[in-house]
């Protein structure tokens, strides 16, 4: 693999810079979004918490946020708008700011064309209108199920959303009606891009189509993979990019409607983020891995799939014990086992074994989690994963998830004895 990169690296490199392959390091978790301004500055959101803007590698951190961060957009003015797990709606201006709230996990956003209306669509079933810069939000009618995709037309006045239940509805909010059901997927509709002449929307049994404004056939790409879970479109190249969860990235061709490049990014592992640069040459990807990673479009062919697979929580299962196979699919994404400094969205687990809940000097605890008074012990471990968090210990901040063999449960708490010694 590190040959075909160098190999890559020595043939093109007189190559303007945008056609380099490259990587983005720094963020503690999987990157959930991407968006770049129109400059070609890169906004990533990541599980970690964070929002990071990148000019070169060095990052610039915006803090806010007490959850995942899922959802990103640009304003036409700059701003960048923000939205997570944690319900909330930011704009991060020269003053950022919390803008409010859902009563769910916010899942995406959009700005309107004319830059005065910011989209944004929950779990909750909510999809609601931001005046921008500032002013009282306005809620458009019940979808009917929670909210994965929201889109603005290119001229503002209609708005689409797809739901969890497999709708594609069109809202025309200037006249406060319920929205015009346009499709009947029969799965969630996870990503949609809609322009004058066609729109394309992507959904949980990896279907890909495209319809015309009013709902019928122009051409699918469904294949045996998925689910689709980011799309981009670059109007001035033609293409959109579509991203799945068996980490495939498919390039399209808008002007006959056929497949030019479907490149597996990851071996493991899915594809949630996507976007064009400027100039439609490079799209850059975010998925399980912590690293943004930025391909050619014209060479997404000639990469070795997996550019990330020596990393570490995305190794082989066979090459790692049942134990540490299980920290990395249960514990990895939020938690470091060494005592350094990290990004992630949990506190190490360095000395974990004896250790109070709630004590690491530092970290941010719910006061459920922090006034817990359990100590963690072989048992409390095991009865975390026996139970699920969110019946062991209601209301902290550690997700929903089960370990149900106690096999497993034991091979994990006998890894975690090793990897965590405080010594």
């Amino acid at each position: 693999m590190m040959r075909t990169v160098l190999a890559l690296a020595l043939a093109f490199a007189g190559a303007a810079q945008a056609q380099n392959f490259t990587t983005l390091k720094g963020h503690g978790g999987p990157v959930m979004a991407l968006d770049l301004s129109p400059l070609g500055q890169v906004a990533s959101a990541s599980f970690d918490n964070s929002v990071g803007l990148w000019d070169g590698r060095d990052p610039q951190w915006l803090e806010g946020h007490a959850a995942a961060v899922v959802a990103l957009a640009w304003g036409p003015d700059g701003v960048l708008y923000s939205g997570g797990d944690d319900f909330t709606v930011r704009a991060w201006a020269d003053a950022p700011r919390e803008m409010g709230r859902h009563e769910g996990k916010i899942t995406t956003l959009d700005v309107s064309p004319d830059g005065t209306w910011l989209a944004s669509g929950s779990w909750d079933g909510s999809v609601r209108l931001w005046p921008l810069p500032d002013g009282a939000p306005v809620e458009l009618p019940y979808p009917g199920a929670g909210v994965n995709a929201v889109a603005w037309g290119p001229e503002g006045r209609f708005l689409y959303a797809g739901t969890s239940q497999g709708r594609l509805l069109r809202y025309e909010p200037a006249t406060g009606e319920a929205p015009l059901r346009l499709i009947e997927h029969g799965f969630g509709i996870n990503e949609i891009v809609v322009t004058a002449d066609w729109i394309a929307y992507g959904a949980v049994d990896g279907g890909t189509r495209v319809i015309d404004p009013e709902g019928g056939a122009i051409a699918d790409f469904t294949l045996d993979r998925r689910p689709i879970l980011a799309m981009d479109h670059h109007p001035k190249t033609g293409q959109i990019a579509v991203g799945d969860g068996h980490g495939y990235i498919m390039i399209l061709d808008t002007a006959d409607w056929r497949i030019v490049r479907d490149f597996q990014a990851t071996r493991q592992g899915p594809v949630w983020a996507l976007a064009f640069s400027p100039d439609g040459a490079v799209i850059h990807a975010g998925g399980l891995d912590d690293v943004i990673y930025a391909w050619p479009v014209a060479l997404l062919d000639a990469f070795d799939p997996g550019i990330s697979g020596e990393r570490s929580f995305l190794r082989a299962p066979e090459t790692m014990s049942n134990g540490e196979r299980q920290f990395m699919r249960k514990c990895s994404i939020c938690h470091a086992l060494d005592n350094g400094p990290s990004r992630k969205a949990g506190p190490t687990l360095h000395g974990l074994f004896g250790r109070a809940a709630g004590s690491v000097p530092g970290y941010s605890y719910s006061d459920t989690l922090a006034g817990s008074g359990i100590v963690w012990s072989e048992e409390s471990v095991d009865a975390l994963f026996d139970e699920g968090p969110d019946h062991y210990i209601p209301g902290s901040k550690m997700p929903m998830q089960v370990i149900a063999g106690k096999d497993d449960r034991a091979d994990l708490i006998t890894f975690l004895k090793q990897a965590t010694r405080g010594e």
